[in-house]
């Protein structure tokens, strides 16, 4: 789970600072993954990452997209990861109300905005969602799809 912490000013001009939770459990995850390209998941989920900064997967991620496609993925990542975790942790309730009215904030803007203009703050996102062992998971479920349907 990513806790995000953001400050803001809401619509009514209130300085506001929220924690923002986003989480994508293993069907979750391996479910987005089934919707990417081949080339895109590999793009993402390269664990041969010689540079070792998470710049070098944002490169080949807008290589792979160009610029609008980069907008629609990670919004669709910040949506389909955001949700609202219970008091006592046992919960992460998302639907589609909570995407939409999250979506409609100050506090979604603010987050789009500073992952759509810093690379590192992208890749950290991208990586807090998806860690290491989960992309090793899903490369290795991918290929076991993969080689079923040959």
């Amino acid at each position: 789970m990513l806790k995000e912490t953001v400050t803001y000013k809401d619509y009514n001009g209130n300085e506001r600072t929220d924690e923002l939770y986003f989480n994508m459990n293993q069907f979750e995850l391996t479910e987005f993954a089934a919707s990417l390209p081949d080339d895109l998941f590999d793009a993402i989920t390269d664990t041969n990452d010689k540079q070792g900064d998470n710049s070098s997967m944002t490169i080949r991620v807008v290589e792979k997209l160009g610029r609008v496609g980069v907008i629609d993925f990670i919004k669709r990542l910040v949506l389909d990861s955001y949700g609202v975790k219970s008091e006592d942790g046992l919960y992460f309730e998302k639907s589609d109300e909570i995407k939409r009215k999250f979506s409609q904030t100050v506090a979604f803007d603010t987050v789009m905005t500073k992952l759509l203009h810093d690379d590192i703050s992208a890749a950290n996102f991208v990586n807090g969602i998806i860690s290491s062992d989960m992309a090793a998971k899903l490369a290795e479920k991918r290929a076991e799809i993969a080689t079923n349907q040959a």
